[in-house]
């Protein structure tokens, strides 16, 4: 059974930092493209950050530079350290993971996509206070 679930969540002040982990299970986890997603109330689900089969990763603008997506292929855990935390990150954050190996980097910048993306977890709540 393929399933991805979030970690890592919690409430923070502007400023602080979290970092989210991603558990998989049942997926050939080294072959996958994987990323992380985010929902905030009222809006549309959007990319945060990707990373493919070969460590290349893609950020969306908004978290260049504060954001670092990594993943443990040993531990098959996907990670994102979330560093200068605004309260506009506020939001549900999504892992989800696609055999297609573009297909993660794609979803970043093209958010029509971002549903066609195979597998996902439940999330993990973030809220950032000002």
């Amino acid at each position: 059974q393929v399933q991805l679930v979030e970690s890592g969540g919690g409430s923070v002040q502007a400023g602080g930092s979290l970092r989210l982990s991603c558990a998989a299970s049942g997926l050939a986890y080294s072959t996958y493209c994987m990323g992380w997603f985010r929902q905030a109330p009222g809006k549309e689900r959007e990319g945060v950050a990707s990373i493919d089969y070969i460590a290349r990763t893609r950020y969306a603008d908004f978290v260049k530079g504060r954001f670092t997506i990594s993943k443990d292929n040993a531990k098959n855990i996907l990670y994102l350290q979330m560093n200068t935390l605004k309260p506009e990150d506020t939001a549900m954050y999504y892992c989800a993971a696609d055999h297609r190996w573009n297909m993660c980097g794609s979803a970043i910048v093209d958010p029509t996509i971002l549903n066609a993306l195979a597998i996902w977890g439940q999330g993990t709540l973030v809220t950032v206070s000002s």
